[in-house]
C-alpha cells in the first residue's frame, strides 16, 4: 500500500521513515522545498548512523530511502491508501488541505491527522465522505516512540477505525484507542505533570531544580517537568495547555500558568532558544536542587495524585479503557508505571484523602476528586 505523509517537519519526516521501513512506498509532501531538503538530509544521516551501529544493513538502508518520494506536489498522493497529515495546528489550514486531498485520492483512501489537540470531528466536517477521517497521533520522535493514539471521530466508520489500527499495528507500534476529546489520552492525562509542578513553584514551595529532582530521583520519571518542558519547548507546551483549557470550556483543572506564559513571551523556549527554566548557554552553571527527602516526597505525592485523578477521570468519562490509559502513559511519555496501577499500589483511599485535603485547603475546583475514585473507594475496589 502506498502511504502519503503531508508535512516534512520533524514529525512528518519521522512518520514517513516508519512507514518506509515497514515496507510501504511513501510520498512525503511539503510545499516548502527547504523543509523537503532538510528532511532528506536528516533521513540520510539517520540511516547512516543506524548502519554504523549495525542496526541496519546498507542494503536495507538503501531500500528504505528508495521507498520515499520527496515532493512538493499533493497530486503525487494519487493512488495512496492512507494519508497522514502532520502540518501546523490550525483548523482552517487543515480544512483547506483535507478538501484538496479528498479531490485527489480514491474513495477508499483513509485520511488521517496527526493532530495532538484539535477535534477530529471538526477536521473531517468539511469532507464529502467524513467516514474516512481518523486521528493517528504519533509521539516525537516517531521512529523511536512506540505509541500511537488511534482516534475515531463520531463520523468515522468502524471499518476505517479497524483498518487504520491494523496498519499502524503492522508498523510495530503500540496502539491505543481514544475518544475524540481534548488532548485524547496522553495530552489530557499529562497536564498536571506540568501544571501542578508550575503551581508548586509559584507557591514558593520549591524551585525548578528541586521539583525536577523529586520527580526524577524519587518518582522514577525519565525527566523532571521543567527539564521536559524545556525539551519540548515552552512555546509548544504552553500552546497545548491553552488549547486544552479552552477546549474543556475553561475547566480550572487545565488552567495555564502565568510562569510558563511569561517564559514563552520572553522567548525562553528551552533548549532550542538556549534559555528556558534553565540556562543552556555554554558557561552556565548547573543549579543544585534541595535534596530534602521529606520535601521531595511532598512534591512527588502532590503531582502524582493529580495525575492519578486525571487518569481516573479519563476512565470515568470513557476516554479510553483502563489498559489503554496505562499503556498510553508508559509508552507515550515514558512514565515509570501506569497511573491506575500506581494508584492501586498506593491505595485508592490514600489518593482520595490527599485530593480531599488539597480541595479543602485551596477550595479550588482544580483539586476536585474524580467520581470514579470516590465510587471505587466506597466499594473497596482497585482498578486492576
Amino acid at each position: 500500500m502506498k502511504v502519503g505523509v503531508l508535512g516534512a517537519g520533524t514529525m512528518g519526516a519521522g512518520i514517513a521513515q516508519v512507514a518506509a521501513q515497514s515496507g510501504h512506498k511513501v510520498v512525503l509532501v511539503d510545499v516548502n522545498q527547504e523543509a523537503i531538503n532538510t528532511a532528506k538530509e536528516k533521513l540520510l544521516k539517520i540511516i547512516e548512523r543506524l548502519i554504523e551501529k549495525g542496526k541496519w544493513t546498507q542494503d536495507f538502508g538503501d531500500e528504505v530511502f528508495g521507498r520515499i518520494l520527496f515532493s512538493n506536489e499533493v497530486e503525487d498522493f494519487k493512488g495512496a491508501g492512507l494519508i497522514i497529515e502532520a502540518i501546523v495546528e490550525n483548523i482552517d489550514i487543515k480544512h483547506s488541505v483535507f478538501s484538496k486531498l479528498e479531490s485527489i485520492v480514491d474513495e477508499d483512501c483513509i485520511l488521517a491527522s496527526n493532530t495532538s489537540s484539535l477535534s477530529i470531528a471538526a477536521i473531517g466536517s468539511i469532507l464529502k465522505n467524513p467516514r474516512r477521517v481518523i486521528g493517528i497521533h504519533f509521539f516525537n520522535p516517531a521512529p523511536l516512540m512506540p505509541l500511537a493514539e488511534i482516534i475515531p471521530a463520531v463520523q468515522t466508520s468502524d471499518e476505517v477505525k479497524d483498518q487504520a489500527r491494523q496498519i499502524i499495528d503492522s508498523w510495530e507500534k503500540v496502539t491505543v484507542l481514544a475518544k475524540d476529546t481534548p488532548g485524547f489520552i496522553v495530552n489530557r492525562v499529562a497536564r498536571p505533570f506540568y501544571g501542578e509542578a508550575l503551581r508548586i513553584y509559584e507557591e514558593g514551595i520549591a524551585d525548578f531544580a528541586t521539583i525536577d529532582w523529586a520527580m526524577k530521583e524519587l518518582g522514577g520519571f525519565r525527566m523532571g517537568p521543567f527539564t521536559l518542558m524545556d525539551y519540548i519547548g515552552n512555546d509548544v507546551n504552553y500552546t497545548v495547555t491553552e488549547t486544552v483549557f479552552k477546549a474543556f470550556y475553561y475547566d480550572p483543572r487545565y488552567k495555564p500558568s502565568f510562569t510558563q506564559k511569561r517564559h514563552s513571551e520572553a522567548g525562553y523556549y528551552g533548549r532550542k532558544s538556549g534559555r528556558g527554566y534553565y540556562d543552556y548557554s555554554e558557561n552556565a552553571k548547573a543549579v543544585e536542587p534541595n535534596k530534602d527527602e521529606e520535601l521531595g516526597k511532598e512534591i512527588l505525592n502532590r503531582i502524582l495524585v493529580m495525575l492519578i485523578n486525571e487518569a481516573a477521570d479519563a476512565l470515568f468519562l470513557n476516554v479510553a479503557s483502563k489498559e489503554d490509559i496505562d499503556l498510553a502513559m508508559t509508552k507515550g511519555v515514558n512514565y515509570p508505571k501506569g497511573l491506575l496501577r500506581w494508584a492501586d499500589e498506593i491505595g485508592l483511599d490514600n489518593v482520595l484523602n490527599q485530593l480531599k485535603d488539597l480541595f479543602e485547603e485551596y477550595g479550588e475546583d482544580r483539586y476536585r476528586p474524580s467520581p470514579m475514585l470516590k465510587r471505587m473507594v466506597k466499594k473497596q475496589q482497585n482498578f486492576f
